[in-house]
């Protein structure tokens, strides 16, 4: 299982690398949206929509998804930094910040078919804006806001399982301890000094070490959240299209919680400059 996992991981990485740096504006946005569309489909399944709901959604998807990333390439056009879709990042902050942690310690599933609607596109969509703007400001700071939650992931894995004992959320995901969340930040501590010490002035280690903190603590929430959405439908992953990881949720569920956040914080600090 392992192996199949890191095979996976090592394919998506090389295929996410090359659309990264190399495909054209256009075709990124496509790629985004197709992405977010997938995610909707595995919402959907999760919140057990009707099959014909599951179909108005998705063609939702494609409409919102569409005109908010037409609307963002034409502004970052003229302005990577642009603030007009501020707001998106405002509010998908005020959720994960506010709203799901409210959710993980209440353990309440969500029942109404609107609400799960609406949440699901508050996961997806401030991601999907926050991908495209990232990128226009700079591939590279996009691929380091990204390597900060692998570098998390992968650090709470390993601690965790060589020296878990103290489960984090036993009742939502039994396998994440304290150990691993320690082990986390550590590695994304020493990532941060990395990085502050290779780019020099432009990123100070007393801005980008709490951002990157702040940032895999958030991860960690995404995770949870998605775990408990998950244990609620009664299933072990949102899909099986990624051999080895399951669904496209399992895989951006720490992004759908850190990206925007990382855009907002972009934007502020611009802002202040």
């Amino acid at each position: 299982m392992l192996r199949t996992r890191i095979l996976t991981a090592a394919i998506m990485l090389f295929f996410f690398l090359a659309a990264l740096f190399y495909l054209s504006s256009i075709f990124w946005m496509v790629l985004l949206l197709s992405l977010t569309v997938a995610g909707s489909w595995e919402w959907s399944q999760l919140a057990k929509f009707p099959t014909p709901y599951s179909i108005v959604y998705l063609i939702l998807t494609v409409i919102l998804g569409g005109e908010l990333l037409f609307a963002l390439s034409g502004q970052v056009l003229t302005d990577p930094y642009t603030t007009s879709f501020l707001w998106f990042y405002v509010v998908s902050l005020a959720f994960w910040s506010l709203g799901a942690p409210w959710f993980l310690k209440t353990n309440r599933p969500l029942k109404n078919a609107i609400l799960l609607a609406l949440t699901g596109w508050l996961l997806l969509l401030p991601t999907c804006l926050a991908l495209y703007q990232l990128r226009a400001i700079d591939p590279l700071l996009l691929l380091g806001f990204m390597t900060t939650i692998w570098i998390s992931d992968t650090a709470a894995y390993f601690t965790g399982r060589a020296l878990g004992k103290h489960k984090l959320a036993p009742n939502i995901s039994p396998g994440k301890t304290w150990e691993g969340v320690a082990g986390a930040l550590a590695a994304v501590s020493v990532y941060a000094l990395t990085w502050s010490f290779f780019v020099g002035k432009e990123a100070p280690v007393m801005l980008l070490a709490p951002l990157l903190l702040v940032l895999a603590i958030m991860g960690i929430i995404g995770d949870l959240f998605e775990s408990l959405m998950k244990r609620h439908a009664g299933v072990k992953d949102s899909g099986s299209i990624l051999p080895g990881h399951g669904g496209i949720l399992d895989r951006i569920d720490a992004l759908t919680s850190t990206l925007p956040i990382a855009v907002l914080a972009l934007l502020f600090l611009q802002t202040q400059s």
